[in-house]
């Protein structure tokens, strides 16, 4: 989930106050702008789980910037740059925050990620999707990056949070087109890879703070039985795949990603990416292998 859990009072009441729709319409989450090197970069990855074997060549650029390559980033990391803070959290906009939960993401690339930089991110809230009383609503963010030396457009960044507490308040904007089912048929290929237990509690020093995913108490609250794998963290693992499993790790080759998050992944379990090759691009999901749970579903990878 995005967002800096630090930006406002952690408050143990939740939904105390109706989803005010003309409060998040109205809503200007301005520009913000980051710097992030080598530090960073390595720490998002490690995050994913890259390093895991300290002797595989193939994945030492993401992590170290001593091989004689430049450094790598992961395109993922578009996703979690130039945050505009947890702002779902405060109260004004009654949303049931700590039973909210992502559901989409996609990012489109618009030229390759540089490995250090400074980015500067556009916001919007594109529209309230309001399922109906006691079904919650979707809430649908853009994110627009650009170089902020040379202003070029790096990245278009969508996400979709699924606001479970809420729901029959009322919407706005237009939803985007749904996403389509994966093939009916075996596999093209498999790749498995593991999570560690303490995955989320790494991943989060990358700069998305919710206590969901670190606290056991909020994460009995939200009705689950320990913290939960962040979702972002799941999507930059199936980044790691999709590049290692047809990018020869070049993150310059993949052009886009879309995910659609359908259970949330415990920490420590390993994920199984089952992709389907089609012209011009790929589908997949991803499946959590102890419980044979699907965790990632209707994905799509486009390819340079």
């Amino acid at each position: 989930m995005p967002g800096r859990g630090d930006e406002y009072n952690m408050r143990a009441n939740q939904k105390d106050a109706a989803l005010d729709i003309e409060k998040i319409r109205n809503m200007r989450l301005g520009t913000v702008e980051q710097r992030y090197g080598r530090r960073e970069v390595i720490l998002y990855a490690l995050g994913l789980g890259y390093g895991a074997d300290p002797l595989d060549a193939a994945e030492l650029p993401f992590v170290f910037e001593g091989t004689g390559d430049e450094l790598r980033c992961v395109p993922a990391y578009v996703n979690v740059l130039c945050d505009p803070g947890f702002w779902a959290q405060d109260p004004q906009y009654g949303i049931d925050w700590v039973r909210l939960l992502h559901a989409e993401q996609e990012f489109t690339m618009h030229r390759p990620m540089p490995a250090c930089g400074t980015l500067r991110g556009e916001h919007r809230i594109a529209g309230v999707e309001d399922k109906g009383l006691g079904r919650g609503a979707l809430l649908h963010q853009e994110k627009e990056l650009f170089d902020a030396d040379g202003g070029e457009k790096i990245a278009t960044v969508r996400s979709t949070l699924f606001l479970r507490g809420n729901g029959g308040e009322g919407g706005y904007g237009t939803a985007p087109a749904a996403a389509e089912p994966v093939p009916e048929r075996a596999p093209d290929r498999v790749v498995n890879i593991p999570t560690l237990p303490r995955q989320a509690l790494l991943y989060r020093l990358s700069g998305d703070w919710n206590p969901l995913h670190a606290d056991p108490a909020i994460a009995r609250r939200a009705g689950f039985d320990k913290p939960i794998l962040h979702g972002l963290c799941t999507n930059g693992i199936a980044c790691r795949a999709v590049l290692a499993a047809y990018c020869g790790n070049d993150p310059a080759r993949l052009r886009g990603m879309f995910v659609r998050f359908s259970k949330p992944v415990m920490p420590g379990e390993t994920i199984r990416f089952a992709f389907f090759e089609e012209p011009g691009r790929l589908r997949f999901r991803a499946i959590a292998v102890e419980r044979g749970a699907v965790v990632l579903d209707r994905c799509t990878a486009t390819l340079n």
